[in-house]
């Protein structure tokens, strides 16, 4: 059985989905391994490295994917393009098992339902203890947390431990991470290896405690709100309006004082939201850092830049996309070895195939098309708002504004008839005769013009 692995063909990717060690492995299982030349550059693995471990290097995209029976790779695949496209280069039936972002982009779902592609979105992967080796997000956003904390570092214009010197005492940096996820855990460990003063604050109460262990201080908005906030696969949820006044008030007090702020708030296939106002940019002090980890979601801070620094009002605003892949040789090697991890309960060992097992539900909740269909509830669901986000949109931008007719005229009303004074005998007055005086008719206004949706 084969499996390919093509170069990352997404703007500013530099992570593979193999690493040596891995190809080994896979080749251990009685698998074919062909590799595009190139893949593996941006992390540091050479074509070399990937022969000695026993890999075919193919000279393109094309003649790594020729017939290949399953497709390991990082990003979603290249879907535009026609017969050029990532995605007809694939055969039909054909195992995809990659981080498809299936909730952001649920119209790729249906592309490899019509492809007749089996595709696996790894980021997808259930919460579930089994699962944790398997796990991408994690794996991803740990290092992203890591990432994160250095390049605040480099941008911030002090140094973050206390320093005691001749010259005088350097107090240490202050730094707030808001989501306590794993990007959220790691940068605050992170923070405290270099000295920081750290703070964080998350919707989920469970967190608190494992702030504490890293030694950072637990900041709570509303512990009543956050009794509910996490859903039974371990993501926070979304919380209602009145919570997310409470920690503004909350937030823009205590980031007066910070130097770094981290944000990680993320909501899976939903835009992320807003933590950092402009408003509470401005009470920031001068040289103080932003990093936001949410921007390709929207942004936690609405002055983030999608991969860019910018500095707004005094403050740097990092928005560095696919943090991750700052990080490309250890990112590589551990989500390579997620992906082993999630094939290798799967393998006829007597066939030596790849033979998922779909009542497995390591399979079931990350499998979104099959046979032809999408399959994925989940992705299902998004596929049913994004059409219906774009019909109202479709509707909004076609529909015409309706026009009130100007109320009609009133046709003037006519002047009675005058009669014509009868002659009256010489002896008699001329009777006195009032014409009428003709009726003013204003024209109505139009209505004013109403606005479309």
């Amino acid at each position: 059985m084969k499996i390919a692995i093509p170069k990352e063909r997404r703007s500013g990717e530099m992570r593979v989905a193999v690493s040596p060690d891995v190809v080994k492995k896979l080749k251990g299982l009685g698998f074919d391994v062909v590799i595009e030349k190139g893949a593996g550059e941006g992390a540091s693995f050479t074509d070399a490295a990937f022969a000695e471990a026993g890999a075919t290097i193919a000279k393109d995209a094309a003649s790594a994917l020729k017939n290949a029976d399953v497709v390991l790779k990082v990003q979603r695949p290249i879907i535009e393009g026609g017969p050029k496209s990532e995605l007809a280069q694939m055969k039909k039936g054909a195992f995809l098992v990659s981080s498809l972002s299936a909730l952001s982009h649920p119209g790729d779902a249906e592309a490899y339902a019509k492809a007749g592609i089996t595709a696996f979105a790894m980021d997808l992967m259930p919460r579930i203890t089994r699962a944790q080796s398997m796990d991408v997000l994690s794996s991803q956003s740990n290092l992203a947390g890591y990432k994160a904390v250095l390049d605040a570092c480099s941008e911030l214009g002090r140094a973050m431990p206390m320093m005691m010197t001749a010259a005088g005492t350097v107090p240490p940096a202050k730094v707030f991470i808001m989501g306590v996820g794993v990007a959220g855990l790691q940068a605050i460990a992170t923070a405290r290896r270099l000295g920081a003063v750290v703070t964080a604050t998350d919707v989920r109460p469970a967190t608190k405690e494992q702030v504490e262990s890293l030694g950072g201080k637990f900041l709570e908005v509303d512990p009543e709100m956050e009794k509910d906030a996490q859903t039974d696969g371990g993501y926070a949820k979304q919380m209602p309006p009145e919570y997310f006044e409470k920690q503004k008030q909350v937030v823009a007090e205590h980031i007066k004082k910070q130097d770094i702020v981290i944000t990680t708030a993320l909501i899976p296939g939903r835009p992320a939201p807003v933590l950092v106002t402009e408003d509470m940019v401005k009470t920031m002090p001068t040289g103080a850092v932003i990093v936001d980890l949410a921007v390709e979601a929207g942004g936690n801070c609405p002055l983030s830049e999608l991969g860019k620094v910018v500095v707004k009002h005094n403050v740097k605003i990092i928005g560095y996309d696919n943090m991750p892949g700052r990080v490309p040789q250890d990112a590589s090697s551990l989500y390579a070895k997620n992906l082993l991890n999630f094939i290798t309960p799967h393998v006829d060992k007597e066939k030596k195939t790849f033979s998922p097992d779909f009542e497995d539900e390591t399979v079931s909740g990350t499998c979104v098309s099959h046979d032809g269909k999408v399959v994925n509830q989940r992705v299902k669901d998004a596929m049913a708002s994004s059409s219906k986000t774009k019909k109202t949109a479709k509707k909004t931008a076609t529909k015409k504004p309706a026009t009130k007719k100007p109320a009609a005229k009133k046709p003037a009303a006519k002047k009675p008839a005058v009669k014509k004074p009868v002659a009256a005998p010489p002896v008699a007055e001329k009777p006195v005769t009032e014409k009428p005086t003709a009726e003013k008719i204003a024209d109505s206004k139009p209505a004013n013009t109403s606005k479309g949706e």
